[in-house]
């Protein structure tokens, strides 16, 4: 899951943690009696650009201003003075696998936009030093000031622990058969950070097993307070393909056979031979589906008609193939019409019997897409897209048929408004 920070959402933090006043010096006698007072605000927000090296550049508009007294002994005359300057600023960002972010600042110096002059009439006095000293012991200051802040404000342990909770809850996929996917997170992965000039872009990677259930939603996972820490690797692939099962029972087959079958009449022979189905049954048998069909009319008995499930795509639903028969009856005289009777039958289920997974696959598509595309806290929203949905192998088990589906999506996590 590519994850998108903006360094404009850092540049909040900042600005938000920031004071417009950022530094006041209201006495004239601190500092062995400098008879200088000086205050310092931002003149616009303070602005991050991506570096080269894991790092940030930060650039700090500020206007000042200062107040310097001249005289001796004890007598001074006062004036004042306001200028404008941009402080520079270095920032080492590591994320570090307990989903903490810890930054590294360091002062990078700063340029006047105007020089500090005391006007004093006849004489003009510059007080760049004065500044420059309360300057630069103030941009050091800024630069813890900046770590302290980063590492309470960009902990992702909080948001990380709320994603796993809401993976862990099992979410509908299919009203219609009552469907539910539960996925249960095992361990994340992150990629480096990379650097542009206006984000910062990162890869999550989740271990996830994932189960299918049908009937009554499953109870959710244990509720978590911490997640341990990710693994770091290298890359990740943009998109991921998630495995589940889908589970049809027999008795459902049963149901989709009887809607199909039950009460059909076969009228071969120039209406001289008449079969009709009573009663229809699936089960399964080894690793065949066995569709059972009991007959009355020409031809009276038990037709057992077996075949392998397959995926078939462009009819989208899960079909017999390599099919066989065998007719169980006491009626051995009608042989012809037995054989006409077999030939229909086979076709028919080959044609026409197949348990459709269409509206499965377009509900399940449907939820999932929604479920990803959305805002689960503010200020991170995902946004995912599902690009193939479909089963993959078809097994049988005890009590009905198992679709293993692979559904192939990618995700995308925005940072954004927080």
């Amino acid at each position: 899951m590519p994850v998108k920070i903006p360094l404009s959402e850092i540049g909040n933090v900042i600005n938000n943690s920031v004071k417009n006043l950022i530094f006041e010096d209201n006495s004239y006698t601190d500092n062995n009696n400098d008879q200088f007072k000086v205050k310092v605000w931002k003149t616009r927000p303070i602005r991050l650009v991506g570096g080269t090296k894991q790092n940030l550049l930060i650039e700090v508009p500020l206007k000042i201003w200062a107040e310097k007294g001249l005289g001796t002994l004890g007598v001074y005359t006062y004036q004042n003075t306001t200028f404008e300057t941009v402080m520079y600023f270095n920032m080492q960002v590591n994320f570090n696998n307990n989903w903490t972010v810890l930054t590294k600042t360091s002062p990078m110096g700063f340029k006047w936009v105007t020089k500090p002059v005391l006007d004093f009439g006849k004489i003009q006095i510059p007080i760049t030093s004065f500044v420059e000293e309360s300057l630069r012991k103030q941009q050091a200051d800024f630069c813890r000031t900046i770590d302290e802040m980063m590492l309470s404000q960009l902990n992702f342990q909080q948001y990380a622990v709320m994603a796993w909770n809401q993976f862990s809850q099992p979410f509908n996929i299919s009203e219609d058969y009552n469907t539910w996917l539960k996925i249960t997170p095992v361990s994340v992965n992150v990629s480096s950070l990379v650097f542009y000039g206006n984000q910062i872009e990162a890869n999550i990677g989740i271990d996830a097993f994932s189960e299918t259930f049908t009937g009554q939603k499953p109870p959710s996972n244990p509720v978590v307070k911490t997640i341990a820490d990710f693994n770091s690797v290298q890359t990740l692939p943009q998109k991921f393909l998630l495995q589940t099962t889908a589970n049809i029972p027999f008795t459902e087959a049963t149901k989709i056979a009887e809607n199909m079958f039950l009460g059909k009449e076969f009228d071969f022979r120039e209406g001289k031979s008449k079969v009709k189905i009573v009663s229809v049954k699936v089960y399964g048998q080894e690793e065949r589906i066995m569709i059972e069909a009991t007959t009355e009319g020409t031809v009276e008995g038990v037709s057992y008609i077996s075949g392998i499930p397959v995926y078939d795509e462009i009819r989208r639903k899960i079909v017999l193939t390599d099919t066989k028969y065998k007719l169980k009856t006491r009626n051995i005289l009608q042989k012809t019409a037995t054989l006409l009777f077999q030939g229909k039958i086979v076709k028919m289920i080959e044609d026409e019997y197949g348990i459709p997974t269409a509206e499965l696959e377009d509900s399940s598509r449907k939820s999932i897409e929604e479920t990803f595309n959305k805002e689960y806290y503010k200020g991170l929203k995902m946004q995912g897209k599902v690009y193939k949905l479909k089963p993959s192998k078809i097994l049988l088990n005890p009590s009905g048929i198992t679709a293993v589906i692979d559904t192939e999506a990618q995700l995308k996590l925005q940072v954004q408004g927080m």
